[in-house]
């Protein structure tokens, strides 16, 4: 299962945010740098309505989303890259994620301590970024260092890394991710075995006050991180208010959506945050029903039939014959698959077709 990492310096609400992702109060979140040391990690189901929607249409069962597993890991400090604040301990469990999810304060408290002493979230960003970078640079001048030895000797491989290598150094060291340099497809495939913290992709929760989520979009903090984000890494923001994410988490559904329009807010900004991770991890979702159950099945984005159907089982790949398609949305309208058969919006598909994401599938396999 891919991963996210939750990450940010100390004191702005990483675990608060990773209690409420989780639905659980497993991290403890206190109002002093440090308080979490040893990562958390939760499954999360991702947020689909199209699941309940499918279910009432099939009269399922039951239902089964789909998941990613978010891990909460400590403040990074300046200096982090240089062995500060315990950060080569917290800089390896940054790299045993998948993507990250940097949070940034975006509100105003004398009661909460920041360890800069005023909020600026994009000076915070730059922090965090400054020490993932230096930590890369380091890790690629080793390898680049050890590499010649084997260039000298005429490896290609050895060759064609320390190209790769040669590409990222000023890249790096102009305080730019990895993730943006300007790198050809077999370039990328090298850069990946080098497990660079900057090359993952990263999203930016903007934890606002309780007052004000819902006119978010003119705070200007909130607007400065989403340009960063843009300009930077080519990413987005997402905002969510931790607080009050944190004070759902013991409410039904009912009663949380109605907590929330009380506040003039439509949705949980953690339900916008989980499925803007899951969509930046490259998954795509496709689903099946039946009377037995409706189910959310997690493939990449690009798989085509033969390895969609694999997810379910490894003998649906191996013997797959066909995939009986049709798109969430033509099946709503429709009302039924006798009425989408009807109207040519059921198809057979064979080995090349692209899964998409909100295709209902049902595949034909012989073992």
């Amino acid at each position: 299962m891919l991963s996210a990492g939750i990450v940010g310096l100390p004191n702005v609400g990483k675990s608060t945010l990773f209690n409420a992702v989780t639905r659980t109060r497993k991290a403890q979140a206190a109002n002093y740098p440090f308080c979490t040391i040893d990562p958390n990690v939760g499954v999360v189901t991702v947020p689909d309505s199209r699941l309940d929607v499918l279910a009432k249409l099939s009269h399922s069962q039951k239902v089964v989303p789909a998941a990613i597993e978010f891990v909460d890991i400590a403040g990074l400090v300046k200096g982090a890259s240089a062995g500060e604040g315990l950060g080569n301990q917290f800089l390896s469990h940054i790299r045993e994620v998948n993507a990250i999810v940097q949070v940034v304060r975006c509100f105003e408290s004398g009661d909460i301590h920041h360890v800069s002493g005023t909020i600026d979230p994009v000076r915070d960003i730059e922090v965090i970024n400054t020490e993932l970078v230096l930590a890369d640079l380091a890790a690629l001048q080793k390898r680049h260092d050890r590499l010649q030895k084997e260039v000298r000797a005429g490896s290609k491989t050895a060759r064609a890394e320390s190209a790769v290598i040669d590409k990222l150094l000023p890249h790096l060291d102009a305080g730019k991710p990895a993730i943006t340099a300007a790198l050809t497809d077999d370039e990328k495939a090298i850069a990946r075995e080098f497990f660079l913290l900057t090359s993952k992709p990263t999203i930016f929760a903007c934890n606002v006050a309780e007052s004000e989520l819902a006119n978010a979009a003119n705070q200007p903090h909130v607007r400065a991180v989403e340009d960063y984000a843009r300009t930077h890494f080519g990413s987005e923001a997402v905002v969510i208010s931790a607080q009050i994410e944190s004070e759902l988490i013991d409410l039904t559904a009912a009663e949380a959506n109605e907590y929330l329009r009380d506040l003039g807010v439509q949705e949980s900004g953690v339900g916008a945050l989980i499925r803007a991770v899951y969509h930046l991890l490259g998954l795509r979702t496709y689903l099946t029903t039946g009377e037995k159950e409706t189910r959310a099945w997690t493939i990449r984005e690009g798989d085509k039939a033969p390895a969609a159907a694999g997810v379910i089982h490894t003998d649906f790949e191996r013997g797959f014959i066909a995939a009986e398609v049709v798109h969430y949305d033509d099946l709503v309208a429709l009302g039924s698959f006798a009425k989408a058969r009807e109207s040519g919006k059921l198809r057979i598909e064979g080995k090349d077709y692209v899964v998409k994401d909100g295709d209902v599938v049902e595949f034909r396999f012989n073992v």
